[in-house]
């Protein structure tokens, strides 16, 4: 096989939007058909995620894809990052490095390099590819997105001057082909970071256009923190956040954890659904209503901890509700939302609001007992209530004791 017909496949892949692993494999062993001996190869790249800093995977030769991994940013400074290859050569702006593995080892070798050589691997490459593109333009930017790659032999004697020149010339139209699918890979969790993993989806799929909706079941979840206010008068702005962002996880993590969607973060609560689709409307309904007290129970450990060091803690209020809504896109030309809008969603924000007249954390609307039929055991009535702006009074539900 010519080298043509590698960078031809590369190019089709990286069209098609290949993922990378199936990218790597195919490049690798199709470089092995070209003459290349390439017996193992590392290919990572850093991203922006809220949580995720750099993604990498191995290539072996017999194997295809032998190990994946994840790094977060808290362990950007962990020894198995710090002692790679790859970080002298990104402080030092180095493109390319060569490292014969059958030379005498150093004093104090990259730990890499010593598994290698256990391996009878004779010579290694590494190659960096900037992809231009900042993680941001502030102080705290993670740094420019970047594409990294070694190939490693085991060829008597390491890479002949013709392999290295066959390398340098597919390398770049590789490392292009794994851009293509990296960027949506970054696009995909960027989105689905500020907007929730199913609108992300749908956007990436082409859901863009303004008034772009359709009508939905589903069992809304509506939160509150009681006496937040308060606390932001008092609190420094530092601590503020953080202790938002505790209570926002545990919010966050149970409706996750069963399959919701969080739409919208609404100062100190939030808007999150659990679209009633391939599941019967009771077992979402139970989804939900677990969802709810975990939460309620995650809120009530942040405020044991905070309490045991003189720290406040708001109240979490959670109102579950049921109905249709449209879900889409609602804004102006060129400044979108992807949510739900409709009567239900204003019925559950005022069912949120008599949490604190009802002496409850959890008030739960007639629909949604009437539909979570596996879960009627768990509810009592609060009596019949009035949901300003609607005229009929309706029957409002709380947790049994």
């Amino acid at each position: 096989m010519k080298l043509a017909a590698v960078t031809d496949w590369l190019a089709d892949a990286g069209l098609h939007g290949l993922s990378l692993e199936d990218i790597v494999d195919g490049f690798l062993r199709r470089l092995n058909e070209a003459g290349v001996p390439v017996a193992r190869s590392f290919v990572g790249m850093n991203t922006l995620h809220p949580m995720v800093r750099l993604r990498s995977l191995i290539w072996e030769r017999g194997m295809g894809l032998r190990a994946r991994f994840e790094f977060q940013h808290v362990e950007v400074d962990a020894p198995i990052l710090q002692q790679s290859p790859f970080a002298p050569m990104l402080r030092h702006g180095i493109a390319e490095r060569r490292y014969d593995l059958t030379s005498p080892p150093p004093g104090q070798e990259v730990p890499v390099f010593e598994e290698l050589r256990a391996a009878g691997m004779t010579e290694w490459l590494g190659r960096i590819f900037q992809f231009g593109e900042l993680a941001s333009a502030g102080p705290e930017r993670v740094g420019e997105l970047f594409f990294v790659c070694s190939l490693t032999t085991d060829r008597p004697g390491g890479y002949s001057d013709a392999h290295l020149e066959a390398m340098r010339a597919v390398l770049p139209v590789f490392a292009l082909a794994a851009k293509a699918t990296t960027m949506r890979t970054v696009y995909q969790g960027l989105l689905s970071a500020y907007l929730g993993h199913d609108p992300a989806t749908r956007v990436l799929a082409g859901t863009v256009q303004r008034g772009e909706v359709q009508g939905v079941e589903a069992v809304l979840f509506f939160t509150d923190l009681r006496g937040f206010t308060a606390l932001a008068d008092a609190l420094p702005g530092r601590g503020l956040i953080g202790l938002l962002d505790d209570c926002f996880d545990c919010m966050v993590r149970p409706v996750t954890a069963r399959g919701g969607e969080v739409l919208k973060f609404l100062g100190d609560g939030l808007l999150a659904i659990f679209r009633i689709e391939d599941r019967p409307r009771a077992e979402t309904c139970a989804m939900a209503l677990e969802s709810a007290k975990e939460a309620l129970a995650l809120m009530a450990s942040l405020a044991e901890a905070r309490r045991a060091r003189s720290l406040p803690t708001p109240e979490l209020d959670i109102a579950l509700h049921i109905g249709h809504v449209n879900y889409g896109n609602v804004g102006a030309d060129a400044r979108l939302d992807f949510t739900v809008i409709g009567p239900a969603v204003n019925e559950a924000s005022r069912i949120e609001r008599l949490c604190d007249a009802l002496g409850r954390h959890l008030v739960i609307s007639q629909s949604f007992a009437r539909a979570a039929d596996a879960s009627r055991h768990e509810l009592v009535p609060l009596g019949r209530q009035r949901l300003r702006g609607v005229r009929e009074e309706t029957e409002l539900f709380g947790l049994a004791p």
